[in-house]
């Protein structure tokens, strides 16, 4: 019985330690998700400096969650975990993407490739709103340039043909990232046309003045 009591103290230290790590990945992951929210609503609103605040301590947490994966792979590699990274993939692209800057690869972001491509095919929603917002303040020009984007996106993740196993559940994302796009080129079709139409109006209203 003496054995049998060492081996079940030491069962409860490994269960207790792979409790705490978990708890510990819990938290990490709601933070990296609250600041990967946070750093999207800045690009949003163009304010750079706030959204590199946030994606830097995003950066700082994902750091922290990979070393998880050294001791309890199985905990970095549940579904809570890679969600929050996912999210990460996300606001970082989304950043690139409107802003302009070169496209971070998976290594750089130390994320697995399939939750970077789940994050890439989100990112579509978040063009989606900027290219809404870019043709409420005038400017077609930039919302052409989010929807020359998104198609490119969607052409990638067309080729990633793999079983869901593989992608997590790519193939998903990636139909609902392909109805994000064709209703937004119906937005920017629509809002072309309106243009049109009101400047066909201004200039029959100015050829009808005596």
């Amino acid at each position: 019985m003496n054995q049998l009591d060492d081996i079940t103290d030491r069962i409860r230290q490994a269960f207790e330690a792979r409790t705490h790590a978990r708890d510990e990945l819990l938290t990490q992951a709601r933070a990296l998700t609250r600041h990967c929210a946070n750093a999207i609503r800045a690009i949003h609103r163009d304010d750079s400096a706030e959204a590199q605040v946030h994606l830097a301590d995003a950066r700082a947490l994902v750091e922290k969650m990979r070393h998880a994966a050294d001791v309890y792979p199985e905990l970095y590699f549940a579904g809570y975990t890679q969600d929050s990274l996912k999210e990460y993939s996300e606001a970082r692209l989304t950043a690139a993407f409107i802003q302009n800057t070169p496209v971070p690869t998976p290594e750089e972001l130390g994320l697995e490739p399939a939750t970077y491509l789940q994050g890439l095919a989100e990112a579509a929603g978040e063009l989606r709103r900027r290219c809404l917002d870019m043709l409420l303040k005038e400017n077609p020009q930039e919302a052409h340039r989010m929807l020359e984007i998104m198609d490119d996106i969607y052409a990638v993740l067309v080729t990633m043909d793999y079983p869901d196993a593989i992608t997590g559940g790519l193939r998903r994302l990636t139909d609902l990232a392909r109805g994000i796009i064709e209703r937004t080129r119906g937005d920017l079709t629509m809002s072309q046309r309106q243009g049109q139409l009101e400047k066909a109006l201004r200039e029959f209203e100015e050829r009808r003045r005596p």
